[in-house]
């Protein structure tokens, strides 16, 4: 009797200690939020989306990492299949029972289709017309485009993002500020060497149509919205369109009073800024590339740029150099 007890004993000790297990590695929000808002930062300065939704989305949508679709399937923002879908799914109960949710290799792929799929998807596209600083503003527009079904889901990603400062994460310095605000040292990732600092980014190797007007995509950069220019186009009829003065749109564009754009030319339709607002700290030159070419691709005013740079506008950049956007 004594043996069978210890037995039963052992059995129920074996079945308990993994489960006890597990919940002590479940991520806490704090964790969470550490681990990936690299992420959400690189991924807020390609696409416009503010790394404190991204956050607050995977934090909800995921239980902090630690739900049983995103343990099971790497899918942190509770994305479906839908009918587009071509790789891994799963079945998971939702609002009906056995609905087919996306499967990812890993987490990093999870946030980078979230990504995309507001970027590409029609019924998101009225969410880029604001500020990567406008929280509320997303999450009213998640809601409202439907994203989730759950009446208050705008007022949770609020709450979460107000209870732990995620605000901190879409502002210049985000990752300092938050480290800063939770009483811990900033850290430097390395999972995205594509969008380091020392590299730079091209902000223009990724565009985010934010709206269309009179036959013309509207895109975003640095918080400033551009077209680009259609073959045979003229800053007469483009400044018309946008209802401004042609002189106006020149000096948008730090171009000359007789200069006309020539096709796929970046053209500015809000006056630039005076330096990157991002988080990337230097561009690296490349071939042939000239100051202009930089302050038109990161929306920075010219004389700004060269400046911060202590050079002419004019000056001649060699292959390779390094220069400030802010």
């Amino acid at each position: 009797m004594i043996i069978l007890r210890k037995t039963i004993l052992s059995s129920l000790f074996l079945v308990i200690l993994p489960l006890f297990a597990n919940a002590q590695t479940q991520l806490t929000r704090e964790e969470y939020v550490e681990k990936y808002k690299h992420i959400a930062i690189a991924h807020m300065e390609h696409y416009g989306i503010p790394a404190s939704i991204t956050m607050a989305q995977g934090i909800l949508e995921s239980n902090s990492g630690n739900s049983h679709l995103s343990l099971t399937s790497n899918n942190h923002f509770g994305i479906k299949c839908k009918k587009n879908w071509t790789g891994e799914k799963v079945y998971h109960d939702d609002d009906e029972k056995g609905e087919c949710f996306r499967k990812y290799p890993s987490v990093e792929e999870s946030y980078r289709d979230h990504a995309e799929f507001l970027d590409k998807s029609p019924r998101y596209d009225s969410l880029f017309v604001y500020s990567s600083t406008d929280y509320r503003s997303w999450a009213r527009g998640l809601k409202a485009a439907g994203y989730a079904t759950a009446p208050d889901y705008a007022e949770r990603l609020v709450r979460i993002i107000e209870e732990n400062k995620l605000y901190l994460l879409d502002r210049e310095e985000g990752q300092k500020l938050y480290a800063e605000a939770h009483g811990a040292e900033p850290t430097i990732e390395a999972e995205m060497p594509a969008m380091g600092r020392e590299d730079g980014v091209n902000p223009n190797a990724y565009r985010v149509t934010i709206n269309a007007h009179r036959g013309y995509n509207v895109y975003r950069t640095n918080n400033v919205c551009y077209i680009l220019a259609k073959e045979g186009d003229l800053y007469e009829h483009i400044a018309s369109l946008f209802a401004i003065s042609a002189k106006v749109l020149r000096r948008y564009n730090d171009v000359a009073p007789e200069a006309q754009p020539s096709k796929g030319d970046i053209i500015f339709i809000e006056r630039k800024r005076k330096a990157w607002e991002g988080n990337v700290l230097m561009h690296t030159v490349r071939h042939d590339e000239t100051l202009y070419d930089i302050a038109q691709a990161y929306g920075i005013r010219l004389r700004s740029l060269a400046r911060i740079n202590r050079l002419g506008v004019e000056a001649q950049l060699s292959n390779g150099q390094t220069i400030k956007v802010r």
